[in-house]
Parts: structure tokens; sequence; C-alpha cells
């Protein structure tokens, strides 16, 4: 073995802890969720990638206030290096930016998808953490990003048809992925008890029509509030902005419940993002 490959083998690091962030349906919050979670664990210490992979209405360029030279697209299309194509926000988290509606990615096939998955196992980024905003729906994308990753979060709402939508989710990605257990994340609620009502909802439909083979995990409520409303027309994140209003406090405390979930010690046995740490870039030749 080599001088290099042996200090490789001893610094190979635990794999990064990947969140899918999903919602039934358009209208939830999903991206916004998406952006103030990744601050927030970022703020408590975490050094978070926050992957946006809603291909056909990506925003999170847009909530961040960012104007990337390049995205995921550049990168399919123009040969660009993946790392080229990240921002780093500061303060421990990075973004790797989608491009709205960008056709060559809006219509990637099942192979395609694992073919981009393949791209981060090589990408040399300090990060724990990753959060992926996945489409709304249950396209390829949806699915093949959800099965990537560890922990997937569903952002429900108390609109129309979206328990219902959300149910549907679960159940597909249940039947199609083999997911399990997912993390509830009731939006826009007026109070605890309406994000629990919500909650309770949810889990009929599954314990009615699910069984044991689901299991739901209640994470909290994001109340609505007019602040959160304003930062967004600020294009800031409102854990920045607004750091002591309602919604602020609230993903704090997600991120509090989030940073307390079992990290990843070892290869999962479905296809993922990071199979394992790169090596630091202190190990590298030179």
């Amino acid at each position: 073995m080599s001088s290099h490959a042996a200090v490789a083998a001893k610094t190979v690091l635990a794999p990064v802890q990947t969140i899918a962030i999903a919602g039934g349906k358009g209208g939830v919050g999903k991206s916004c969720v998406a952006v103030n979670l990744a601050r927030s664990l970022s703020e408590i210490g975490r050094k978070v990638l926050l992957f946006d992979a809603d291909f056909s209405h990506g925003n999170i360029d847009c909530l961040l206030n960012l104007a990337p030279k390049h995205n995921l697209s550049h990168v399919l299309s123009d040969d660009l290096a993946l790392g080229d194509a990240i921002v780093d926000v500061g303060n421990g988290l990075n973004v790797l930016p989608s491009g709205n509606g960008a056709m060559n990615l809006a219509r990637l096939s099942q192979i395609e998808h694992v073919g981009i998955i393949g791209l981060f196992s090589e990408l040399g980024i300090a990060a724990d953490t990753m959060i992926i905003d996945i489409e709304s729906g249950l396209t390829e994308g949806a699915l093949n990003y959800s099965r990537a990753s560890r922990e997937v979060v569903l952002v429900v709402c108390d609109e129309p048809t979206a328990l219902q939508d959300a149910y549907s989710t679960i159940r597909v990605m249940h039947e199609t992925c083999q997911i399990r257990r997912f993390r509830v994340v009731a939006n826009k609620t007026e109070s605890s008890r309406h994000g629990l009502d919500l909650y309770s909802k949810l889990t009929r439909y599954t314990d009615r029509y699910l069984g044991m083979d689901v299991l739901l995990d209640f994470c909290g409520s994001i109340p609505f509030d007019p602040q959160l409303q304003k930062s967004i027309g600020e294009q800031r994140v409102v854990v920045d902005a607004y750091p002591r209003s309602q919604s602020a406090l609230a993903f704090k405390k997600l991120a509090t419940r989030v940073n307390r979930w079992p990290r990843p010690t070892a290869p999962g046995g479905h296809v993922e993002f990071f199979v394992e740490r790169l090596i630091q870039a202190a190990c590298a030749p030179g």
C-alpha cells in the first residue's frame, strides 16, 4: 500500500447524514423549510450542503438571494466539475443550485439521476450533513433522491388535498423505495395544537391503510408568521433576518431535534450520497 493510500485508509470519516425534504404537493413551504433548517443546523456547528434537487421549480438561489455563475445544469451540459457549481454561503453552509426550469435536468432518466448521485461520492467538500430539497410530487427524481437519503422529512400543511397528497407520497415512497420511517413537519400552523392535529390526521391515514409497515415521527410545527413572509420577500432566511420571530425560533427548535438524530457510522445498504466520507484535503498528494 502506498503512503498516501495508508494515510487515506486511516482518515476516512463517517458518511454524511442525508436528509430529503419532501412535500406531497406544491405550495406547502418545502423549500422554505429546507433553507431555514440548513441555516439553523449550520448555526449550531453542522457543516451543511444544501442541494436544490427541484429541477422544475428550484428556488433555493432566489430564497437566499444568490446569483450563482454556475449550477447543476452547467455540470451536466458543460462538463463542469460539481465542486465548481457549489456556492459557499458562509457560516458552514454551502449550496448547490439546480437552475430553475432547466429542461436538461427536468427530463433526466432514472439512470441519469443515479449518475448525479454518483458525482457526490467524488466531491471533496467538508460536510457532515446534506439537505436535499426534492421535487413535489412523485417524479423519478423525487423517488431517487428520497431512496438515496437516510432521512425523509415530509412537510404538510392544512390545505385542501394536502394530507391526501402527503399520504399518497408516503405510500408510494414506502412501496417503491422501501422507506419505513418518515419525519413529519407541520407548516403554516396556527398553534402547536394545530400542528399535532395535522399529524394525527395523517397518522390515521397511514394506520388505516399501511398499518405497522410505516412509522411517522412528528418533528414539530412551523407557525404562520408575517415575519417569515417578509423575509421571503427580502430574499433572506428568517433565522438570519428575524432571529427572535416565532418561525425562526421554531426552525431553531427543529434543528436542535434533527441534531439529536443518530448519525450514520457506516454506509447503508441502499444507494445513497457519500457512500463514505472523502479523504480530507490534507491527504491529497502535495
